[in-house]
């Protein structure tokens, strides 16, 4: 019964046993390594590791009668029930009451290596299950092996694909570059100059323009040199953006290309909004919890903050709601936070805020201080004293003193070796807030630069001035400003180390780029590594300087006749709404000139016909006092022109 099932299962595939039959020594070897292994499985009982191998072997049986369809036809019905009794004997556990699997039983236990191969080129599955069962890892070595070889090739392939890349892209940038980009000539330039700009044909000049910079040699375009792409590039960024060619080139002599791109898209965009706790009052948790209820999406403005905190969005005007008009929080960017972190103002100390409004910073050292000590808060412009003092009474400040002095004249008003610590926040071009006044990109000009560093220069000094070197917890002054010029930060800085005993200090803030120690032909003070630079692009706020200077002793190293007669040279370089008073003592001048040399040639007549000619030894004095007139009258005349000027001066300061 059993032969003739086979039988007719054979007739319907033929093409498998072909294949098997390839290799008969193969299988030879096969059966005698996994015998010992299949039976000493097989008398373990295991059922649910011997169930799925023979139903493959049912197939596979089927299968492997092919080729000896004689030698089954010649088998008879005892080999058939001996087969039977050696497969009850083997199989006590492992078989059910099936009568097809127990009659080939005997044949598959000769055949074991036969349908382990018959699993591995049918299936796959099977095969492994049971090479794993066996404990025959050679052919598992050996794959993975073949695995580790084939990634390392494919890795190999990968890299030289890469490689193949780079250097196809080089070969392109230089065949193909030439081409696709070359600088306009004259004559486009002029006719781009006519119309209105094709902002499209800029902007992807610039970027092609950065793009060759940034490797030079590589991607130069044909015929150009670097000082001609950057002197277009310079122009193209000041037509596209709205700049003036004054900012643009002091803008490259900061940054490189690239930089200086990401700078000025910066620039374009607004910086995130910030707030203050107003520690006096609450804490920045309570004070979340209660602008998270009201619908503003906020953050913790940074780690190097304990009380700031970010807006990204409000259902309600941030700057209206009853927690600020109840002084809990500060509207104020996050770069004012950072002279008041370097100045780290202490509680019982007297401290100056020479620039003062609208009262950011003041705020944030009165709320350091918890309201002890006493501060001093100047504003030279009088508009501005309004805001100052109506934030002071909004953030319940109590130990604040305002003022209106220019900051110049503070040491005389306040007194000299006065005060523990100084805050100043020089005014300056603003050049590092241009995303808050987009005014500066075309009003800035060199003249101007130079005004705002001879302010900040006797700023500087005279805020030094006020500090007493020997104070207990004090000695200190923060510069900082809000622009990125050198002219305006590290030469300031420069300058006061020379007039005055004072020494830089680390500012305490963990970030920030170092200033500049050399930058083109200046080469300032070791020290001023120590100064902080922030920029929008970098840090994610307005463009910022931060310097603290310790003062060691109150000894002044430059004298005071020096620095006035410095002040008098800028002062006259420096146009003023007295011009015209200043032309018309000019004019006065030979007037005045004439009328002493008559005087003068009167008086000597008159002299010589009442002396006698005997006393000629008497002359020589007389000259003497002669000259000392003179030169009395030319002070004289200097002190009324210096008095007229500050009239002057003072009347155009009313008027405004």
């Amino acid at each position: 019964m059993v032969l003739t099932r086979s039988k007719k299962r054979v007739a319907k595939s033929q093409t498998p046993p072909l294949k098997r039959a390839e290799k008969p020594q193969a299988l030879a070897l096969k059966r005698k390594a996994e015998k010992p292994q299949a039976l000493a499985l097989k008398k373990g009982g295991a059922k649910s590791q011997k169930t799925p191998p023979l139903k493959k072997q049912k197939k596979e049986v089927v299968v492997e009668e092919d080729p000896s369809e004689d030698d089954d036809e010649e088998v008879s019905d005892d080999a058939a029930a001996s087969t039977d009794v050696e497969s009850d004997d083997g199989e006590e556990e492992g078989l059910g009451s099936s009568g097809f699997f127990s009659d080939d039983d005997g044949e598959e236990n000769d055949d074991d290596g036969e349908e382990l191969l018959g699993d591995d080129f049918l299936e796959g599955s099977g095969d492994e299950e049971e090479h794993s069962d066996s404990g025959s890892g050679s052919d598992s070595d050996s794959d993975e092996g073949d695995i580790e070889k084939e990634s390392k090739l494919i890795d190999e392939e990968e890299a030289k694909e890469e490689e193949d890349a780079k250097a196809e892209l080089l070969d392109f940038n230089k065949e193909a570059g030439d081409d696709a980009f070359r600088l306009p000539t004259e004559e486009e330039l002029e006719e781009e100059a006519r119309g209105p700009p094709d902002l499209p044909l800029l902007q992807s000049r610039i970027k092609e323009i950065v793009r060759a910079l940034s490797n030079f040699s590589v991607l130069r375009p044909n015929g150009a040199s670097r000082k001609d792409c950057v002197e277009q590039l310079k122009s193209d960024i000041a037509s596209y953006y709205g700049y003036n060619s004054f900012l643009i080139g002091a803008l490259f002599e900061l940054f490189p290309p690239v930089e200086l791109m990401e700078l000025v898209e910066a620039f374009e965009k607004q910086r995130p909004t910030s707030i203050r706790t107003n520690t006096l009052k609450t804490r920045r948790r309570d004070l979340a919890d209660v602008l998270l209820n009201r619908g503003v999406n906020l953050d913790p403005l940074s780690k190097w903050s304990k009380v700031g905190l970010v807006v990204y969005d409000s259902q309600v005007p941030i700057g209206a709601t009853p927690e600020y008009l109840s002084g809990f929080y500060m509207l104020q960017g996050a770069s004012s936070f950072l002279p008041v972190m370097a100045l780290a103002p202490q509680e019982n100390e007297r401290i100056v805020d020479v620039a003062a409004a609208p009262g950011g910073k003041t705020t944030y050292v009165a709320a350091l201080m918890k309201n002890t000590g006493l501060i001093f808060a100047n504003e030279m412009k009088v508009p501005r004293l309004k805001s100052l003092t109506a934030n002071l009474h909004r953030m319940g400040v109590t130990n604040t003193i305002v003022c209106n002095y220019d900051g110049r004249e503070l040491p005389k008003v306040l007194g000299e070796k006065s005060v523990d610590r100084v805050l100043l926040d020089a005014p300056c071009s603003g050049t590092g807030v241009i995303s808050k006044d987009e005014s500066v990109k075309v009003s800035k000009s060199l003249e101007e630069i130079k005004k705002f560093a001879h302010l900040q220069k006797q700023l500087l000094l005279a805020a030094i001035d006020m500090v007493d070197a020997t104070s207990k917890t004090g000695g200190f002054i923060v510069y900082s400003t809000c622009s990125l010029m050198v002219a305006e930060n590290e030469a300031v800085i420069d300058y006061a180390l020379k007039k005055r005993s004072v020494q830089l200090v680390k500012t305490g803030l963990d970030f920030g780029q170092d200033g500049f120690v050399r930058f083109r032909e200046h080469r300032f003070h070791p020290s001023l590594n120590k100064t902080k630079r922030f920029y929008p692009h970098v840090h994610n706020m307005d463009g910022f300087f931060v310097a603290k200077l310790k003062k060691m002793s109150n000894m002044k190293q430059a004298s005071e006749d020096d620095d006035e007669a410095l002040g008098t040279v800028d002062e006259a370089d420096v146009p003023s709404d007295d011009d015209e008073a200043e032309a018309m003592e000019e004019m006065e001048k030979p007037k005045k000139t004439k009328e002493s040399k008559e005087g003068l040639a009167k008086s000597k007549e008159s002299k010589k016909g009442k002396k006698s000619k005997s006393k000629k030894g008497e002359d020589p004095p007389k000259i003497k006092k002669q000259r000392k007139n003179r030169t009395e009258m030319r002070m004289e005349i200097s002190q009324a022109r210096e008095e007229k000027r500050k009239a002057m001066r003072e009347k155009s300061k009313e008027k405004q």
